[in-house]
């Protein structure tokens, strides 16, 4: 049967993780973990009055842009702008839906203008090309990365927007290394449920952690079983030296310790501090500069002797092209939301596989961890093949908002198994933490009015 998206809903939904400095960097010291929330409806209304409530067997379609704080307002309001897409349109359940889908939003004549392919308005083309990537795979009765890991190599890559990619990647390449990673694809999906995909976590380094709960954080994630921790670097080089010097030691020689920037440095900056950095191993520097410099990653990478990875602000696949091109990182780092949605992260992916480095998502934020997992599973069973050098962020903040939570087991992510994208919130959280009439910050306005 059929099915119309019949409603579409946005949210501006905000934690004030500020209040306890989760997520505080060099960059950012006070973060409010914010979602531009999207929902997608299928179901009739059981009424047309105001309030209207719909049939909660009918599938949904959730999707969102991640930011962190204020902003997070104009983000709602682009992808409010998108409504005409899809209100009163069938529901996508296809390849070839999904990708008219994703050429409409990105090919606007007119919204285009504002990036083009980048920013906000890239971003909640992507918050929007996601709930539809959630709700076809919920119509197929499958968690994304088995949906997409069910296409044919010919599906997947026309999936893909191949404007300004053709000099570094062609249609006929994407294809090849489709079909060379097609023969292991059961094998390795039955692997992934048996053992799960291998993660880190940055739990342990945010910057406004004192230097014993940095400390008590990071022993527990080597008894958790993770494998690789990350430290927030870039406030205070001493700070810097005696944070590293103090995690090494407590986790000792064999967990890797990467270490992230922020984008805070220029390029000397970055040389002299990872120089300094380097005798306590850090596996990587991640944002050591602007996202946007290619040629600014490329001399930090040859300029000391840690590895570079970055990703997380990179707006398209056109900038990753360049990186990987101009040899600027030794890890790609993709975002679930910040390009244009599974799709383009499908291109990025694909240009890693072309020129071999490693995929290692950044999934710092609220729902990011839930999203990104299936991609990098995907990855694993359809494209790259391999988990070598590879690893999945996870931060333990959050996730107890979602229906469907990432789940950790021994230092890995537990391959999903729900219908979707993992990326539905619950409705009591998402009334409390509207921003700004929800519970939680009619709470925090009271509390602030009394202190005056």
């Amino acid at each position: 049967m059929s099915q119309t998206v019949t409603d579409f809903e946005v949210h501006d939904i905000r934690f004030p993780t500020s209040e306890q400095l989760d997520g505080s960097d060099a960059m950012n010291p006070d973060p409010d973990y914010s979602a531009a929330y999207v929902v997608l409806r299928t179901g009739p209304r059981r009424d047309d009055g105001p309030g209207a409530d719909h049939d909660a067997d009918a599938p949904e379609g959730h999707g969102f842009c991640f930011t962190i704080g204020r902003g997070n307002e104009v983000m709602a309001a682009a992808i409010e702008g998108l409504r005409p897409y899809v209100l009163g349109r069938p529901a996508p359940r296809t390849a070839a839906d999904l990708a008219a889908l994703h050429r409409a939003l990105t090919h606007d004549s007119q919204l285009r203008w504002l990036g083009p392919e980048k920013g906000v308005a890239h971003m909640a083309a992507g918050a929007v090309v996601n709930a539809a990537w959630d709700l076809a795979a919920k119509l197929a009765g499958k968690p994304v990365w088995e949906f997409l890991a069910a296409m044919s190599p010919q599906e997947l890559v026309s999936l893909v927007d191949f404007r300004y990619l053709s000099d570094a990647l062609t249609p006929d390449e994407a294809l090849a290394l489709l079909r060379a990673a097609e023969p292991g694809r059961v094998e390795r999906a039955e692997r992934l449920r048996a053992e799960g995909y291998p993660a880190y976590t940055t739990s342990p380094g945010w910057l406004g952690y004192g230097d014993d709960k940095l400390v008590r954080l990071a022993k527990e994630a080597v008894a958790d079983g993770f494998t690789q921790i990350k430290l927030k670097v870039g406030g205070d080089l001493g700070d810097d030296v005696r944070r590293l010097a103090l995690a090494r030691e407590a986790v000792g020689p064999d967990i890797r310790i990467a270490v992230d920037a922020n984008q805070r440095w220029d390029v000397a900056d970055a040389v002299e501090w990872m120089t300094a950095l380097a005798p306590y191993d850090p596996h990587w520097i991640e944002e050591p500069t602007s996202p946007d410099d290619i040629l600014g990653h490329a001399a930090v990478r040859a300029g000391q002797p840690v590895k570079v990875a970055t990703g997380e602000h990179v707006a398209n696949r056109v900038v990753f092209k360049q990186l990987l091109q101009a040899g600027a990182v030794d890890f790609v780092q993709i975002d679930a939301a910040r390009v244009a949605g599974v799709n383009e992260n499908l291109a990025i992916l694909l240009l890693a596989a072309k020129y071999g480095v490693p995929v290692c998502p950044h999934a710092g934020g609220v729902g990011l961890c839930e999203l990104v997992q299936h991609l990098s599973m995907f990855d694993y069973v359809a494209v790259s093949g391999s988990t070598e050098n590879r690893v999945i962020e996870y931060v333990d903040h959050l996730h107890e908002h979602f229906a469907d939570p990432a789940v950790i087991e021994s230092g890995r992510y537990a391959a999903p198994s729900a219908p979707g994208f993992s990326a539905r919130m619950l409705p009591e959280s998402i009334a409390a933490h509207r921003y700004p009439e929800g519970a939680v910050w009619r709470a925090r306005r009271t509390t602030e009015e009394a202190g005056r």
